[in-house]
């Protein structure tokens, strides 16, 4: 991005050419001159410039032939036109070309410098948004899941396992924990990374919106139907359906997305003729979905279709080795999108990061560390930086089990456990800890058959 900005200047009056060359030269710059049209087409063809300050007439090969060859050539470079016959068309037409200003002959040498710094200034700054995107694009162009859980890796070599196989799966998984991006793993390392992959929350819809955009619709099918409707299914042809949130699809759509799955083929909303379709399902819940189906809520033959390989992610909680390493990698990525020199996070703050439960996962990791690069006024995110509810953390979080609400036994066998564990297993201490004595502990260390150990 430092690297110096290269010039040509194109001027077929010599004396004219020799002053530019001299006074850029001067600025800093790398100049390469010229004072025929034709030899700078064969130097733009053999060079790269930043910069082409060129007089407009010229015998043969004029300014106009020059700012077209740049513009082909090398898109992000300015041309600054000079001109003896400054008119409103001539300005216009070079303009309109993509001429980045213009100079009118006799020009004061201050004037040209001053259009040069500001052509460069755009220059330094295309460059920067360019390396910018470029280190962007590793956090959202890549399918890159940051972990250094032996569980999380085992998931991660299923998912791409599997992901050549076509077969459609269950992502399951508490909400912020990441099941679009192993979504979007297995797309990429499919047969149809090429094509479209979509993702649709079905819990966004209602019933009959929902029926719409997936399957699409003819064109009468009900009022306000103008015209026929292409479907998200039939739109993603080829490639992957995501569909999150499986379990709040109503009954008749979980019909309709059956035959599409066993079929191949579907019906749009008001039509009679079979539309056929090549798309991967991939489903996801947070919630027990075989539950959902003993409940009533979830047809049993659509969750045997979808459930041919299943894959569970594990809470942020319950791979805490993975804190520190995601606080970074979202850390570097804000920094970089906001433009900023935050590089470091405090001991005290990672303490905090590391002994939270993280209810809403690593999107809420992911928020906390976005507010303190946004917060940050130098290299690093301080205490003062989290949000309130963290810099008094003095409780666990209560979390769902299995995506459903645990019971008040269950939360008593989860904090008995961790309090011995707190306690080193010393009973006596656990008991002190929890408000009780020894003989109810082991009573509830019994109940939860915990007695040994």
């Amino acid at each position: 991005m430092n690297d110096p900005i290269r010039l040509l200047i194109v001027d077929d009056e010599r004396v004219a050419l020799r002053n530019l060359e001299h006074v850029m030269r001067k600025e800093g710059y790398e100049v390469a001159a010229t004072q025929s049209g034709a030899n700078a087409l064969r130097l733009l063809e053999e060079q790269a410039f930043d910069i082409v300050l060129t007089d407009l007439k010229m015998e043969k090969v004029d300014g106009m032939q020059v700012l077209e060859r740049s513009r082909a050539l090398h898109p992000d470079a300015e041309v600054i036109m000079i001109t003896g016959f400054v008119t409103l068309e001539s300005a216009v037409e070079a303009m309109k070309r993509g001429a980045f200003s213009y100079v009118a002959k006799p020009f004061k040498l201050d004037e040209v410098r001053q259009v040069v710094r500001e052509a460069a200034e755009k220059v330094r700054l295309k460059r920067e948004n360019r390396g910018l995107r470029e280190q962007i694009e590793s956090f959202q162009g890549k399918v890159r899941i940051v972990t250094q859980d032996a569980a999380m890796g085992r998931l991660i070599e299923t998912a791409i396992q599997v992901a050549p196989t076509d077969c459609t799966m269950i992502i399951a998984g508490e909400s912020g924990t990441g099941k679009e991006l192993f979504a979007r793993l297995i797309h990429a390392n499919s047969r149809r990374a090429a094509g479209p992959f979509f993702a649709v929350n079905c819990g966004a819809f209602t019933e009959e919106l929902l029926s719409n955009e997936l399957f699409g619709h003819e064109k009468g099918a009900f009022t306000g139907a103008h015209a026929a409707k292409v479907g998200i299914i039939e739109t993603a042809s080829g490639g992957t359906l995501f569909l999150d949130e499986i379990t709040e699809m109503p009954l008749t759509a979980q019909v309709k997305l059956l035959r599409v799955i066993q079929e191949r083929e579907l019906l749009r909303v008001g039509g009679t003729a079979a539309v056929p379709v090549d798309v991967r399902f991939l489903a996801a819940t947070n919630r027990d979905l075989a539950e959902e189906v003993r409940a009533g809520r979830f047809r049993q033959d659509l969750y045997f279709r979808l459930n041919v390989v299943a894959l569970r992610i594990p809470p942020l909680a319950e791979r805490r080795e993975d804190i520190p390493l995601l606080a970074y990698a979202f850390l570097k990525k804000y920094s970089l999108l906001m433009r900023k020199s935050v590089r470091e996070i405090a001991p005290e703050v990672m303490a905090v990061l590391a002994a939270y439960d993280f209810p809403g996962n690593v999107r809420e990791l992911e928020n906390v560390i976005e507010r303190g690069v946004a917060l940050a006024s130098g290299e690093r995110i301080e205490a003062a930086h989290l949000p309130e509810d963290l810099k008094e953390l003095t409780v666990r979080t209560f979390r769902r089990k299995e995506g459903r609400v645990p019971t008040l036994d269950e939360q008593e066998e989860s904090y008995i456990k961790w309090v011995l564990k707190e306690s080193g297993g010393n009973r006596t201490l656990a008991a002190q800890h929890l408000g009780i004595d020894r003989v109810s502990l082991w009573r509830k260390l019994k109940k939860f058959g915990l007695e040994e150990g």
